[in-house]
């Protein structure tokens, strides 16, 4: 199995799980003399062997992750690159935002506001930082679908 289809194994397995527990609360009760309409014996063991299988799934990816290499980095490594320029592509959007909201000035008694820092600049590493987050992105996903675990 290539990384990319256990992950999205992984994405359905932790619905599934956050499905079993709503359905486990919905059937925890009933009215006396009624009956659950599942049985929560059964969702229990669903959710047992489903999360014994996410555990296992998750420890292949992340040894794998950890363990592949794309240009002398580790796909975790390209993990935690892609998390912290999205952070930070995240922050200078509004900073940027922020340095653009100039108030007009209806009188010439009322205070100016100024920007203080250059909107383009923030605009432009905006623009570099968003290149380096797709570049990065591409090679995870790429190396996602040629890695088997």
């Amino acid at each position: 199995m290539k990384i990319a289809e256990a992950l999205q194994l992984r994405k359905d397995l932790q619905i599934r799980i956050s499905n079993l527990g709503t359905r486990l609360t919905q059937n925890a009760t009933v009215q006396d003399g009624d009956s659950p309409s599942e049985d929560p014996k059964f969702l229990l063991k669903e959710l047992d062997r489903d999360t014994k299988e996410l555990e296992e799934l998750i420890g292949k990816i992340n040894i794998a992750n950890a363990t592949n290499e794309v240009d002398g980095k580790s796909i975790t490594e390209l993990i935690a690159k892609r998390e912290i320029l999205s952070q930070k592509i995240n922050i200078l959007r509004n900073l940027r935002y922020a340095a653009s909201d100039l108030t007009d000035r209806a009188y010439g008694t009322d205070i100016k506001v100024v920007s203080t820092v250059s909107v383009p600049k923030i605009q432009k590493e905006i623009d570099d930082l968003s290149k380096e987050l797709r570049e990065v992105e591409l090679k995870i996903q790429e190396t996602n679908w040629l890695t088997e675990i």
